[in-house]
């Protein structure tokens, strides 16, 4: 049977939080937003990122940031389980919140300080084309790289402790 500590499972239920709302959001909301005309999409869009900004959201995205090497360092000497953890924290820390400050807030950011009302159905063409891609894209790298993270936290989580 595993040891495993209280720290870790509460870092993987953040880090299982963020997983899956990003697969979620995937899966569900970025195909339903596509379907929007331009101005509807930008505007929900706008609407989405500011209303995501609350602590539950933090507590996962930000918990995971914090827990997961905290849990690495915690397990270090302890054979697999380290290398896992530290995977998972390198994971997490480039492919997910690297990937969400350089990419994706920046467009959020640019996007929030668009003025919908009274842009022409070009302008809000023009603004969603430089958005959408880009935003989708980069939140499909931080998908993948959460639920990569959250595995390799799952399989930590299952590995007997070496002692030797």
């Amino acid at each position: 049977m595993t040891t495993i500590s209280l720290f870790l499972l509460v870092t993987a239920l953040a880090s299982g939080l963020i997983a899956g709302l990003f697969y979620s959001y995937s899966c569900s909301v970025n195909p339903g937003l596509g379907a929007l005309p331009d101005a509807h999409y930008l505007a929900a869009m706008q609407s989405i990122n500011r209303a995501i900004l609350n602590p539950v959201f933090f507590f996962s995205f930000m918990g995971t940031l914090l827990l997961l090497p905290l849990s690495t360092y915690q397990h270090f000497g302890t054979g697999n389980r380290f290398y896992l953890l530290l995977g998972a924290s390198l994971v997490y820390l480039i492919g997910t919140f690297g990937v969400t400050v350089v990419g994706n807030v920046p467009l959020n950011e640019a996007l929030d300080k668009m003025s919908l009302t009274g842009a022409s159905p070009q302008e809000l063409a023009a603004h969603r084309l430089r958005f959408e891609a880009p935003w989708n894209r980069l939140h499909a790298i931080r998908m993948y790289a959460s639920v990569l993270s959250f595995v390799l936290i799952l399989l930590a989580c299952l590995t007997t402790i070496d002692k030797s």
